[in-house]
Formats: structure tokens, C-alpha cells, sequence
């Protein structure tokens, strides 16, 4: 799973905010996602190319957050993305910004611009994957090495994350709710939410005659 931190996910959700501000655009639905973009199972991502008009566009902090992938999931996500004429817009390629104005200019233009911007789109997937998968690799070879020196002791519990989402939990909110402010997933959330209940049983019964 990928997470940001509650600040980190303020801040792009701000920038994208200013951007869109800026241009003089309006925002018809956000969406966070929760999961990797190294994976297609992405509800969030597929829940918004569900409800996308024609001309839409996608507007995205980083390419990197629509796609990790490898090179055949990209290609099928692109198709999905270019069956429904919609428009990728990323805050970190200038270029793409220009397609939010296609209808300007003429048809020859127009399309020397799609066709930039899509060569950068898919440079900068084919990095993001690269990137992705050199940090999986040293990741393994950091445990492999862990392991044979006998250090390590498995994936630390992120604590700050899971105080943030037992205090909600303890407020009464729901899993979407504290998914949508935080970006945890489910999974998290339902881990923490066993954790809470198990302290409470457990201190029911050291109270109970």
C-alpha cells in the first residue's frame, strides 16, 4: 500500500487546489486513492474513470501517483484512459498543462501537442516504474542482509498513523471517512479497529467479579 502523511496529503491536496484555481478551472469530483500505483486494482482510480465525461480533464500531482506500472498495465490503462477522452494533467509536466487549452490553435498543432505530451507521460511512467522497482530491490536486499546478521525484526508498526486512526475510530467515524482524510486503507483501519476492541475486552474481563 502506498501512504502519504497527513501533511503530505494537505499540502498536494493544496497545491492541486492552487493549480486549479489558477487556471481559472473547476474541480467536478476528487478522489483519493489509496493503493500503489504499481497495481491496476485501484478502485478510487477506476471509480473516477467510471463517472468521467468525454473532455475531462484528470489532474494529478505527479505522474507517478496515476502509474508505477509495468509496461503492459500502463498500455491498458492508457487505452482505458484514451477510450473515454480523457485528458491527463500532471503538476510536474509543464507540457501537459497545454492540453487543457487543445482547443486552441489549429488541428496541426493539437496534435503535435497530444502526441509530446504523451511521449513525456510515458517517460516519466517508465521512470516512476524503474524508480519503484530499484527501491524494491534494495529493500530485499536490505532485509536479506538484516537477516543474516541477525537484525532484523520484521516491518515497524507505524505508530503515528495508527494513533491518528484509532482516535478516529474512537470519535465514531467511519472507515471512508478516516480513508478520505488520511489516506489509510481499510485493512489498516480494520487492524486498528480489532487492536481497540481486543483492549477492550481484555479490560472488561480483569473488571468484571
Amino acid at each position: 500500500m502506498e501512504w502519504l502523511s497527513f501533511h503530505a496529503l494537505l499540502t498536494a491536496m493544496s497545491d492541486l487546489n492552487d493549480f486549479v484555481e489558477q487556471h481559472g478551472l473547476k474541480v467536478s469530483k476528487s478522489f483519493i486513492e489509496n493503493e500503489s500505483g504499481a497495481t491496476l486494482k485501484r478502485p478510487e482510480l477506476f471509480r473516477l474513470l467510471d463517472v468521467a465525461e468525454r473532455g475531462d480533464i484528470l489532474l494529478v500531482e505527479q505522474v507517478d501517483r496515476i502509474s508505477r506500472l509495468n509496461t503492459g498495465d500502463w498500455e491498458s490503462l492508457k487505452s482505458i484512459i484514451a477510450s473515454k477522452g480523457i485528458r491527463i494533467v500532471s503538476l510536474d509536466l509543464p507540457i501537459s498543462h497545454q492540453s487543457m487549452r487543445s482547443s486552441d490553435g489549429d488541428e496541426f498543432t493539437q496534435r503535435m501537442l497530444s502526441a509530446i505530451n504523451e511521449m513525456l507521460l510515458d517517460m516519466l511512467a517508465a521512470v516512476a516504474r524503474k524508480d519503484f522497482e530499484d527501491r524494491r530491490r534494495r529493500q530485499a536486499q536490505g532485509v536479506q542482509r538484516a537477516k543474516a546478521e541477525g537484525k532484523y525484526t520484521g516491518r515497524p508498526e507505524q505508530k503515528e498513523l495508527h494513533n491518528k486512526i484509532e482516535g478516529l475510530l474512537r470519535d465514531g467515524k467511519s472507515y471512508r471517512y478516516i480513508t478520505d482524510l488520511i489516506g489509510a486503507s481499510s485493512a489498516t483501519i480494520a487492524k486498528v479497529n480489532k487492536r481497540i476492541k481486543e483492549v477492550s475486552s481484555n479490560h472488561d474481563c480483569q473488571n468484571s467479579p
